[in-house]
């Protein structure tokens, strides 16, 4: 390989990698795991608390509010006694849910209790942009639908560059 195309790989390489970004701190970016719906098991809009295990699969979203991370937290659509079709069991972004379900973002939003819209994003209001799999939505941000090894982008207050991928775990 010549000099210039090892210059020119390793520029691709650098141009794909993700941007490192600050997680935000302070009250407004430590968002709460669930609402008392959810840790009473009660139904979250068309969806009910079971404990009847399903095939599931992931998605991975990140969330950024004045061109800082929102951690996703852990504990999303989990009670002490069952857990919903969509949900988070950690705070890297991964959403695991029912596919059956047909899910999205909206309804991850719901049964986080989090406001979402064309406005807001949790308690930051403003223009609300999203991507997926690094292309612009372009609906209802609300409407995006959770589906296997998606890369959803929301963010609000400014542009951070969108992710692509996410490299998934092998085994759950």
């Amino acid at each position: 390989m010549t000099a210039r195309a090892a210059v020119a790989k390793n520029l691709v390489v650098l141009l794909a990698a993700p941007i490192p970004t600050p997680i935000g701190a302070g009250p407004r970016y430590l968002l709460p795991p669930r609402p008392a719906a959810v840790a009473h098991a009660q139904p979250v809009g068309r969806f009910r608390c079971t404990d009847v295990a399903s095939t599931r699969e992931l998605a991975h979203v990140e969330l950024f509010a004045r061109k800082l991370v929102l951690l996703l937290p852990a504990g999303i659509g989990i009670s002490a006694r069952c857990s919903y079709p969509v949900r988070t069991t950690q705070p890297t972004g991964v959403v695991d849910y029912v596919p059956a379900a047909h899910p999205t973002i909206g309804d991850l939003f719901a049964i986080w209790g989090q406001p979402l819209s064309a406005k807001r994003l949790a308690s930051f209001r403003g223009t609300v942009t999203a991507w997926v799999g690094g292309k612009r939505w372009r609906g209802d941000v609300r409407a995006i639908p959770l589906r296997r090894h998606s890369e959803i982008v929301i963010e609000i207050g400014g542009y951070v560059p969108p992710h692509t991928f996410f490299l998934f775990p092998t085994t759950r």
